[in-house]
């Protein structure tokens, strides 16, 4: 397993012990990483990979921990946050970003070269990596429409370049999950257009955004995948579960299809949430929702 003393031969890199991962997660929620470190580069990444797992250490990447839950336990071995590999580049019709660039800084670097086809995301408080990861969608528009193709890091520690055809991608879905391998970098291929209808559109979906979805408390986003022919938002809703809490968590009274953490939540209050909704949804409807977002981490011992 790795020690502090392993670090030293990266003087550089910013790595933090028994750090608790609620100070990053975007519900507020979740217990310590034993080791959390913060490279900047593919380099440093590839590195950290290789010492991790020749210590037989376990491995955890997160891009920015948007739509993620970590329980109040917390994440065992090595956490690897990508935040600060975020560097956007454009050439022609091509944007290229790292994984952890945010994905609404992505498409507000294609907005300044008028390029089109990103206003979609335009609201997707993801990372590159966690969006390709789960093929992030909104609006009727998701990453396999505009992804050209991504560096990934493989099990064995090569360096990859898969195509759009090779991502199996499908409804929150990719070859990404399906073979858990870690995402570099991604290039999408967009369109030249008029920077003042690119613009008016994202704003257009930004107030849609704002309008429907409680931004103003922490959350994990959309909790449910959407159940073919329906919408699980709505299904909660006719199940009489819109403002149920448990403990600290909600379901949001704005969105039903979110769960908001309003008073000191805990990850066990949220997945207790989770299973109470799906349970009393199963019951009014038949339909048994399924949850869009990662639950990781250990349970917290009594």
């Amino acid at each position: 397993m790795l020690k502090k003393s392993d670090f030293e031969k990266f003087p550089d890199l910013l790595v933090k012990y028994d750090e608790p991962l609620s100070n990053y997660t975007y519900t507020k929620v979740g217990g310590p990483a034993d080791f959390l470190a913060f490279p900047a580069s593919s380099e440093e990444l590839s590195a950290l990979l290789d010492l991790a797992r020749a210590a037989g250490t376990p491995i955890t990447v997160l891009g920015n921990a948007s739509n993620l839950i970590v329980r109040d336990g917390g994440i065992r071995g090595l956490v690897i946050l990508l935040e600060k590999m975020n560097h956007i580049e454009v050439n022609g019709n091509v944007v290229t970003a790292e994984a952890g660039a945010k994905l609404i800084d992505t498409t507000h670097v294609a907005l300044e070269h008028s390029l089109t086809g990103f206003e979609f995301a335009c609201g997707i408080p993801g990372s590159v990596g966690g969006a390709v990861f789960m093929n992030a969608g909104a609006y009727n528009g998701e990453i396999a429409h505009v992804l050209l193709n991504c560096t990934v890091i493989d099990q064995d520690g090569i360096l990859r370049v898969l195509q759009a055809d090779e991502m199996k991608f499908g409804y929150r879905h990719s070859v990404i999950r399906e073979e858990n391998l870690i995402v570099v970098s991604a290039q999408f291929k967009l369109q030249v257009g008029d920077a003042a209808v690119i613009k008016a559109e994202m704003d257009r979906l930004t107030g849609l955004r704002e309008s429907k979805q409680p931004l103003e408390y922490p959350s994990c986003g959309s909790v449910f995948k959407r159940p073919a022919g329906h919408f699980a938002g709505q299904l909660i809703q006719e199940a009489g579960m819109q403002g149920v809490r448990i403990g600290g968590v909600e379901v949001s009274k704005k969105h039903a299809g979110f769960m908001v953490n309003v008073d000191h939540g805990t990850a066990t209050d949220y997945e207790n949430l989770i299973a109470y909704v799906i349970e009393h949804v199963k019951e009014n409807s038949g339909l048994t929702l399924e949850a869009e977002v990662r639950i990781i981490g250990e349970k917290l011992e009594r």
